[in-house]
């Protein structure tokens, strides 16, 4: 969905779990930073989704969010640049999640790949709950109710932005047909002018009476460039053009996000399930007492045995951090055991401690000053909130539940 300005909209959110680490900047919030600059991005504290799996234990929720929060901001998160905000504190989203659940069908939920998977990973807790078969559900309305165009996501996420699609198109189809909206569509072309209108026109035709999904492309793109209509009659365009009706939320697009090459201390995933991670506010000791213990290749028993850098953790760490002349350093000393893993590591050691120094420097300011987090959340839940108050008239709207 394209914003008033005509720049696509964003929308992605994390569960609080507290400070963050590596793993969650070079997965994450790197490719957030980026975004911030070429989207209109909503970013958010996603504490409703703790619960789905923390329902027992809610106490470090807030003090969590907050955490998580300042790692946003030293990571460079702007909030002059991005909106920020925390999920319970706009409950459009709660409101939507009950009226999306009254027509999704349950089957949809129960096929959800990680609906099973967790349960499978989490045997020791009751998710037989209500809120955990539902959270796909609910993750759906968060994007739905900013009219999100992208999604940032990994592949493995894909399916969950499926999901949100077939739930968009099936509450479109239900609910599509406002009263009187094919005058309305007409009504709507006329005002593209008359060369677009007719242009218009003649790609609908093409795709309804030929199937030239190349005209329905060109002709969505027509409608999302116009800057002169409002967003009731761009969406009621868009849905005129396969015949159907208004479309009241957008189906959002997955956004494939880079790979991370970030590994955990053990070459494994970072994780703190795994207990091999290292914090984005890590102190510096610690960070050089946790890599000088990291693995390596194991045929390196002694110092002057060659070992191979790919079967080794640390390589992986300088992938990320090292310059090429550092990596051919230790290509060539590791192969011809001219250096020991001792010095291979103090390159790793001294630009983590680098990057780490630079989250901690910028979010003293923050940590000193919570009050100024406070207010960066309050004025990003007033955005949010005002958003969320338009998708939810257009659906109460729909829906026959807007009585003045």
């Amino acid at each position: 969905m394209l914003s008033i300005s005509g720049t696509p909209r964003v929308l992605s959110g994390m569960r609080p779990t507290g400070r963050l680490h590596l793993g969650h900047y070079h997965g994450v919030l790197k490719n957030w930073a980026q975004l911030q600059h070429e989207y209109e991005c909503f970013f958010f504290a996603a504490d409703w989704h703790a619960l789905t799996t923390s329902y027992d234990n809610t106490r470090d929720i807030e003090t969590n969010s907050w955490d998580m929060i300042v790692d946003w901001l030293a990571a460079g998160i702007n909030p002059g640049a991005a909106t920020l905000f925390i999920q319970s504190q706009v409950i459009e989203h709660a409101e939507l999640y009950l009226l999306l659940s009254m027509n999704t069908p349950l089957p949809w939920l129960e096929r959800v790949p990680t609906y099973k998977e967790q349960q499978e990973k989490m045997r020791d807790k009751d998710l037989a709950t209500h809120g955990f078969l539902g959270y796909p559900l609910l993750q759906a309305a968060d994007i739905l109710i900013y009219k999100a165009q992208y999604v940032p996501v990994g592949a493995d996420q894909v399916p969950h932005i499926e999901m949100s699609r077939e739930i968009a198109r099936r509450f479109n189809h239900a609910y599509g047909k406002e009263p009187g909206y094919e005058e309305k569509a007409e009504a709507a072309i006329k005002k593209l002018g008359k060369k677009n209108a007719k242009l218009y026109e003649d790609l609908r035709r093409k795709f309804n009476q030929e199937g030239d999904e190349e005209a329905l492309d060109t002709a969505r793109a027509l409608v999302l460039d116009q800057t002169g209509i409002s967003l009731g009659d761009r969406e009621r365009l868009l849905g005129y053009l396969e015949g159907g009706g208004k479309i009241i939320l957008p189906e959002p697009d997955a956004l494939l996000t880079p790979v991370s090459k970030m590994p955990g201390l053990d070459g494994n995933k970072m994780s703190k399930s795994y207990g091999n991670t290292i914090a984005m506010r890590e102190e510096p000791k610690d960070i050089e007492q946790k890599i000088r213990k990291m693995p390596t290749d194991p045929a390196r028993v002694r110092r002057t045995d060659p070992g191979d850098p790919e079967k080794c953790p640390v390589w992986e760490f300088h992938k990320i951090y090292s310059p090429e002349e550092v990596k051919t350093w230790v290509q060539t000393g590791c192969k011809s055991a001219g250096i020991g893993c001792i010095e291979c590591k103090q390159p790793v050691i001294d630009a983590v401690v680098a990057e780490t120094q630079g989250f901690c420097e910028r979010a003293k300011a923050f940590d000193d000053n919570r009050q100024l987090v406070k207010n960066i959340i309050a004025e990003g839940g007033e955005r949010a909130r005002e958003v969320a108050r338009e998708t939810m008239q257009d659906v109460r709207e729909a829906m026959g539940l807007s009585y003045w």
